[in-house]
């Protein structure tokens, strides 16, 4: 537990971390039935997984504010995300199986979050956080979600470490203010945080 409030930089409550046992739990009964995560990150599934995602929450703008997570899949940051922050969590993914997963995970864990069926470039609205994590290279993803940004969405995005070939490349079609930030939780890895998103014209 005091990892956890060191990674997401926040006191965390027992009943939180309650709700994220309880989560590792549902991840790992579901892993039988379907592919969510890689078989060799079960057994180191709070480190490779949980506090990896537990770690965006730094990048929160404003305590409320509304995330979007982009191909949620077995809800990694999402659900974890839903499970700390006091907003509400938009959890986005197009394959049936892992959305409804995501709808159980959301109901037996009783968060603040919606799940919604559909490919990003299908959702409306918009957001003050938007994350994603292992969906595509980061100029794929802003183009098919930057019209969930505004000017002032915060994009806190995990990247191993093509994070500064894919930050390159992004930004001859982008721009905005694109920083690096190191992972807490892998020393090769990053997080590419963004605001002010704008594709050039």
């Amino acid at each position: 537990m005091d990892q956890l409030e060191q990674v997401a930089g926040r006191p965390v409550s027992r009943e939180t971390f309650g709700r994220l046992e309880r989560y590792v739990d549902l991840l790992r009964a579901e892993a039988g039935r379907q592919n969510l995560v890689s078989a060799a990150t079960l057994n180191d599934v709070w480190n490779r997984h949980i506090l990896d995602s537990a770690q965006l929450v730094r990048y929160e703008p404003r305590p409320g504010a509304s995330w979007i997570d982009i191909g949620a899949g077995a809800g990694l940051p999402g659900i974890v995300l839903a499970c700390l922050v006091a907003g509400p969590v938009t959890l986005v993914e197009p394959r049936r199986l892992r959305a409804e997963f995501l709808h159980k995970a959301v109901e037996s864990l009783g968060l603040r979050a919606s799940v919604i069926c559909a490919k990003a470039e299908r959702v409306e609205g918009a957001f003050d956080v938007i994350t994603a994590r292992a969906v595509a290279p980061l100029g794929q993803l802003l183009k098919i979600s930057a019209h969930l940004s505004t000017r002032n969405t915060v994009w806190a995005l995990p990247k191993g470490r093509s994070a500064e070939g894919e930050l390159a490349e992004a930004r001859r079609s982008w721009q905005g203010d694109f920083h690096l930030e190191p992972s807490v939780t892998d020393g090769d890895s990053f997080i590419v945080v963004a605001t002010g998103v704008r594709a050039k014209t």
